[in-house]
């Protein structure tokens, strides 16, 4: 083949789908767990931001956090795994959950730990094979933005429980 066709192939491969046609998702492993982690911070920030002040002191039972200390134990925690996502050194979890106990604070802190992560997602499929240091282990980075979207996951889990024991249809299961 000519220098021509080479590069005429190339340009080829890269063009976009035709019109009307949607382009493939993506197989990138930090955009996939991207879309997870979106999806699920989505669903607890907005049922954070919906509850009423009150049901922030709502608890099941005395032995569990409150709905505000959930929502604080969130915030924090999504400041250390993605912070160690980014390959900075591990920092402490954020105190939120025991300093902030306004529903304005919580959801202030959580929304700014959710603009902090969107930074750890928007790196680069090699950037994420580094590797970092999480809870005294060696993993990836890209281990690290799986677990904090598990993470959240976890915790979206018993809030939708705290929201149906208050009567609240969870974000996650209102009707489009």
């Amino acid at each position: 083949m000519t220098r021509v066709a080479l590069a005429l192939a190339a340009l080829l491969a890269g063009a976009d789908p035709a019109v009307g046609q949607s382009p493939p998702p993506s197989t990138s492993a930090v955009a996939t767990s991207h879309m997870l982690w979106e999806q699920l911070s989505g669903w607890f920030t907005a049922a954070a931001s919906e509850v009423a002040e009150s049901t922030y002191a709502f608890r099941p039972t005395p032995e569990v956090r409150s709905f505000g200390q959930l929502v604080g134990h969130v915030a924090g925690a999504q400041y250390l795994i993605c912070g160690a996502a980014m390959g900075e050194s591990p920092s402490p979890e954020h105190d939120i959950e025991k300093t902030k106990t306004t529903k304005a604070d919580l959801v202030t802190a959580l929304k700014a730990s959710n603009e902090y992560c969107a930074k750890a997602y928007a790196q680069t499929d090699k950037a994420a094979q580094g590797q970092t240091k999480l809870f005294g282990e060696t993993q990836t980075r890209l281990y690290a933005l799986m677990l904090n979207a598990t993470h959240d996951g976890e915790h979206y889990g018993n809030m939708v429980v705290y929201l149906r024991l208050n009567g609240i249809v969870p974000p996650s299961s209102r009707k489009q």
